[in-house]
């Protein structure tokens, strides 16, 4: 199939979830022949290495500039109250806008557009043109909202609410025009399907099971770890939180335990605030093995939902015992006391972590199970083929049996 694929970052280095997710799915497809042009607007210019892991993956990759957050246009934007902050900041873009109606003029076996915020350059030519597309919704940015409403100065919560307010009537907007929708999660699935009123579909996130067979934790080290990407409230609530009040309980009893902590953008002034040397600072990781294989688990302490975590699927395929929440374990069809072991209060948390690391063979066990079942249902091979079954009915969608929701929506 040709494929057009849109994208508001560009999927390499893969330093997010997100990313790790583009990035997999592009070459899972194009191993399996098709033939993708993926049009980016991107806030970093194309580097070397990230054209070098791209290029052999696609037909063709056009990358375009996306104007600075602290543009004088996005200041002057933001009261418009169609449009949310983000959907400003990715959107309202004239080149992109323009060269998607000239790559639409070219034929096209799937159109898939990623995330709701960076829809509005296509919208009009989408709704003008009539063509069946896709689009994939990674979470819900008006409930991701509130990981980060907390943190905000006082002065600036109105002005959040009142985003995430506009957020909802986007999303109710955007994701009811799509012939198809995608989401990560049965749980995202079914609150898209509450704001859209229609079926969506399912796409996993996945882990490439065979770069991490071979990893072996070191059971008896006594070290967590934490992966996350650091842009993300609600990672950075995660880590407070642990800092704050779970590891503290867990010194009490066990002073030896320290926490690794790995991610794109970590903060310089943590270091400076939790001086511990209990505390190691790893910052961004391009290739986790060596970190796992000198953990004991991996401790996320997340109170945000949204999406399935590929984090927790990559400490699982390597072998890692996990200790999350309900909601760091949300999206994925898991089972605390099987797959992992879970609570929701910072106390019960820090006894499980006291507990299981001192039963090396209750760590083998979970280890061995978030293993078989990384493999078994989030292998990127699985992804793909979901996503290859949405793409095929796509293709069944002639633009004369697509016309009517595109003439619909656009009066």
């Amino acid at each position: 199939m040709r494929i057009l694929w849109t994208l508001p970052y560009l999927p390499w280095p893969t330093t997010s979830g997100s990313k790790t997710r583009q990035y997999h799915l592009l070459r899972e497809l194009a191993h399996h022949g098709h033939r993708i042009t993926l049009l980016v607007q991107s806030k970093v210019p194309l580097s070397d290495p990230a054209r070098q892991a791209l290029e052999p993956l696609l037909e063709r990759l056009i990358v375009l500039p996306r104007r600075p957050v602290q543009s004088p246009l996005n200041l002057l934007a933001s009261p418009i109250i169609d449009y949310p902050m983000r959907a400003i900041i990715n959107g309202l873009a004239p080149c992109l806008r323009h060269r998607f109606e000239q790559l639409l003029d070219e034929p096209w076996d799937v159109i898939q557009i990623e995330h709701s915020y960076a829809f509005q350059p296509f919208e009009k030519a989408l709704q003008r043109r009539g063509l069946p597309y896709l689009l994939s919704e990674h979470t819900l940015e008006s409930v991701m909202g509130a990981a980060c409403h907390d943190r905000l100065p006082l002065w600036l919560r109105p002005l959040n609410a009142f985003d995430r307010w506009r957020y909802r009537r986007w999303e109710q907007r955007v994701l009811r025009q799509p012939n198809e929708v995608v989401a990560v999660s049965p749980h995202d699935a079914e609150l898209i399907g509450q704001i859209s009123g229609r079926t969506v579909n399912v796409v996993v996130n996945g882990v490439d099971c065979d770069h991490y067979q071979h990893v072996q934790p070191a059971l008896h080290s006594q070290r967590l770890l934490f992966v996350g990407n650091f842009e993300y409230g609600a990672n950075l609530e995660a880590i407070e939180w642990a800092l704050e009040d779970i590891l503290p309980q867990v010194w009490q009893s066990n002073p030896a335990v320290r926490l690794a902590i790995a991610g794109h953008a970590l903060p310089a002034h943590w270091k400076l605030h939790w001086n511990d040397p209990r505390i190691e600072w790893l910052g961004y990781r391009p290739d986790l093995r060596e970190v796992q294989r000198r953990s004991a688990l991996f401790f996320a302490p997340l109170r945000y939902a949204g999406g399935s975590k590929v984090k927790i699927l990559e400490a699982m395929a390597a072998g890692m015992p996990v200790i999350t929440t309900g909601k760091g374990a949300s999206g994925l069809a898991v089972n605390n006391g099987e797959h992992y072991l879970g609570g929701d209060d910072g106390s019960q948390l820090a006894l499980l972590l006291t507990q299981l690391l001192n039963q090396p063979w209750r760590m083998s066990q979970l280890g061995e199970a978030g293993r078989q079942f990384a493999r078994q249902r989030h292998d990127w091979s699985v992804a793909a083929q979901q996503l290859e079954n949405v793409h095929m009915r796509l293709t069944q969608l002639a633009p004369a049996q697509a016309a009517p929701l595109g003439t619909m929506l656009a009066k």
